[in-house]
Formats: structure tokens, C-alpha cells, sequence
């Protein structure tokens, strides 16, 4: 097996990278640069830079490097940019999965992993969510994961592709400093950010149906869903896999919003009481995943916890930030 994996340069996908080439698979990555750290790659992992709209491309890199598989996380994913921008969020998301879909199909390439989001459940009132649970989602970027859903499978029925479909939940920390996320989107850098600022963390609404009033989310550390991605994409080479096989990747645990800045204030030395705002529109109670059926499919549960999430992103934090 070749692995091609799309976006393999950018925080999740070098460390998917890392963990299969560290496992012994054969990788090469494909990587517009847009959100890229090249550094983050092994030396032995091909780094070729192009977007997944280019289906010449494509073509030429499945065909040079004789691809078998497919890892596909390449995509846009804030929320709010897709709300101000949601025709670039489907042309991006949906438009270049499409392309490489037939880039796929044409190379004879029967393998393929998709990067899916629980941004596609939208906002369920449930205590955990199943893969069964009905997906509604509530932004175009969600939509985006849902449509990309639709069409991994389509294609692979029409195409005989057996397919994986990922649905991750809120991803946090980094196997190395040098991996870290180095975008300050989600919430763990963005408390980083507010105290290196010497900012006070914010809380957006301390009133919602929760033990303690704040958001509750699963979160899965980054080396846990890379593993995640090495079992399915070794589960699709064994080749007893036909269809498609969509699971979730979370821990199982609900966190809340001040449990989490209350760890990352042990973490950093930084107590300083949270201010709390205004609730954002849009933003679920509860979003904690069912990961039983990712341990029965795969084998794979999710072995660390937020405490490790938080200390080595924060390592991580300060080696990009001058810490």
C-alpha cells in the first residue's frame, strides 16, 4: 500500500502522516501550503504542493507515486469563515473532494479514508451521540462534511471504493512541540492566546442546561486520532471492508468550558478567573461522542486525557509563540 493523504502538511494531517509512516506505510502528501508547516513532515514523506482542485494534478501524483489509498483530510474548517463565505466553503470542501473523487476512480484506486466532523450532527439534544444519530447540521461547514459524506459513498458504490468516513469531535494537543496547531481557532489556543495577551479567558454563557452552566464537549487528542486514522486505513488494506464504515473519534467524556480553562490555569500557572459573555448563537449544550462502535470496527480507543491534551499543546504553544 501507498497512502496519499490530502492536507498532509497541516496540523492533523502531519501527524497522520507521522503515525502510518512511523508504522511502516508507504506515504507521500499532497498540500495547497494555504494552512501548511512543511517542517512538520518526516524527511522520508514526499511532500508534493498542489490543491485538490487540480485534477491534472491529482492524476499525476496517483499515477507517479502508484497510489493505493487515499487519506483525505484536505478542507477548510472554521465555522464562522463558512458562514461569511459559504460559496468558497463548497467549492473548496465539496468541489475539490469531487475532483479528487475522479482522479480517484480513473487511477483505479479502490481505498479512501474521508476526514468527516461532528460538525455534521449539528446540535442533537442527546447525552451521547451514535453514529445513528440524525445529522443536522447548523453551518455550511457541517453541510460541507454531510455533502462530502453523501458523495464518498456514492462514489464508492458507483466506483467499488470502499470507503471510511471519520466524524471527529473537538481535537486538542500535539505529539511534539514542533507539531502543534499554530492557528488560534479552537479553544485551547485561544485561551493560550487571551493569556499570553495577559487577557482573562472567555466564557461564552454560564447558563446553559450544564452541571455548571457552560458548553460540555468531548475532546480527543491529536496522536489519538491519528492512531484512529492508522486502524482504518490498515482495516481498508486488509481488505475486508466493503461499503463504507463511518464512526466517530472522541473519548466518551463530556469536559466543560471551565472544567477545560480550569486544567489549562494547572497547566500554565495562569488561574485568572474566566470572563463570562454573552452565550453564542448557535453553540449546542452538550456534544459528547459514542466512540463504542470506532472499538468494535477498529480496535481503537482513545488513551489520553485532557490534562495531556492541554500540557502538550501548551509545549507546543511556547515553542511557536516564544514562550
Amino acid at each position: 500500500m501507498t497512502w496519499l493523504i490530502t492536507g498532509g502538511a497541516g496540523y492533523i494531517g502531519a501527524h497522520v502522516a507521522r503515525a502510518m509512516a512511523g508504522a511502516g506505510e508507504s506515504v507521500v502528501a499532497l498540500d495547497d501550503l494555504s494552512a501548511a508547516v512543511p517542517a512538520r513532515l518526516p524527511a522520508d514523506v514526499p511532500l508534493v504542493e498542489g490543491s485538490t482542485l487540480d485534477g491534472d494534478r491529482l492524476k499525476r501524483v496517483l499515477t507517479q507515486y502508484g497510489v493505493t489509498g487515499v487519506v483525505h483530510l484536505a478542507a477548510r474548517k472554521q465555522v464562522a469563515e463558512s458562514v461569511a463565505g459559504p460559496t468558497r466553503y463548497y467549492r473548496e470542501n465539496v468541489g475539490g473532494l469531487a475532483t479528487l473523487l475522479d482522479a480517484v476512480a480513473e487511477a483505479g484506486v479502490r481505498r479512501l479514508l474521508f476526514s468527516s466532523s461532528a460538525a455534521v450532527y449539528g446540535n442533537p439534544d442527546v447525552d451521547l451521540i451514535t453514529e445513528d444519530t440524525p445529522c443536522a447540521p447548523v453551518n455550511p461547514y457541517g453541510e460541507t462534511k454531510l455533502a462530502g459524506e453523501w458523495l464518498v459513498r456514492a462514489a464508492g458504490r458507483a466506483h467499488g471504493i470502499s470507503t471510511v468516513c471519520l466524524r471527529y469531535f473537538n481535537v486538542a494537543g500535539a505529539a511534539a512541540p514542533e507539531l502543534a496547531d499554530t492557528g488560534v481557532f479552537n479553544i485551547v489556543p485561544m485561551v493560550f492566546d487571551r493569556l499570553t495577551r495577559d487577557e482573562a479567558p472567555r466564557i461564552f454563557g454560564d447558563d446553559h442546561p450544564t452541571p455548571d452552566g457552560t458548553c460540555v464537549r468531548d475532546y480527543v487528542h491529536v496522536a489519538d486520532l491519528a492512531e484512529a486514522h492508522l486502524a482504518a486505513a490498515r482495516r481498508l488494506a486488509d481488505g475486508d471492508l466493503s461499503g463504507d464504515l463511518t464512526l466517530n473519534v472522541g473519548r466518551g467524556e463530556g469536559v466543560s468550558v471551565r472544567e477545560l480553562i480550569t486544567v489549562i490555569g494547572e497547566v500554565t500557572g495562569d488561574r485568572r478567573e474566566p470572563v463570562v459573555e454573552g452565550r453564542r448563537p448557535g453553540d449546542a449544550p452538550r456534544a459528547v461522542a459514542s466512540a463504542e462502535r470506532a472499538a468494535r470496527e477498529l480496535g481503537w480507543r482513545a488513551r489520553r486525557d485532557v490534562r495531556e491534551m492541554v500540557a502538550s499543546a501548551w509545549q507546543g504553544w511556547q515553542l511557536h509563540h516564544g514562550g
